[in-house]
């Protein structure tokens, strides 16, 4: 595979300001939290393997768990998630493949009860975030592990 756009360079004031944006969240505590989980989980969905092999990198150099990791994949089955991270993992998988006829009190009542207002919030925004550097990443090839040493993730060891 080869890259076909580097996005980066090709718009640069776009990618600052959506990098600019990615930073802003990553100041919140419950993306801290939460955003290895999430920005995994999504990538899976989204077939993106760039991003995929980037959070796995990303997650181990911040302390994730491996076996954690592995489990992102089947989330539901698994014993190792809390319950607040579960509903992290069910509203990031509705975000990313939206209903056809929208998001259901469900899904928000459940993710609701884990999370005040501005958590979800800061939430949601993480969920539009990765999903759009899914999708720029799809779109333009983008290789995984091309990125590692400019952005560190060399150090994960992988």
């Amino acid at each position: 595979m080869q890259a076909r756009v580097n996005y980066y360079q090709t718009s640069p004031k776009a990618a600052q300001k959506y990098i600019d944006f990615n930073m802003a969240l990553s100041q919140s505590e419950v993306i801290k939290e939460i955003k290895h989980l999430v920005t995994l989980r999504a990538s899976q969905l989204n077939g993106c393997a760039f991003c995929v092999d980037m959070h796995v990198k990303e997650a181990k150099i911040d302390g994730e768990r491996e076996l954690r990791l592995h489990h992102v994949a089947l989330w539901r089955e698994s014993t190792l998630f809390t319950p607040r991270e579960r509903a992290a993992l069910a509203w990031t998988e509705t975000l990313t493949r939206l209903p056809e006829h929208g998001v259901d009190d469900g899904a928000y009542d459940n993710v609701r009860s884990h999370f005040s207002e501005a958590e979800l919030s800061d939430l949601t925004f993480l969920i539009v975030a990765i999903n759009g550097w899914n999708r720029l990443s799809i779109a333009f090839q983008a290789i995984p592990g091309s990125a590692d040493k400019a952005f560190g993730l060399d150090k994960a060891g992988l």
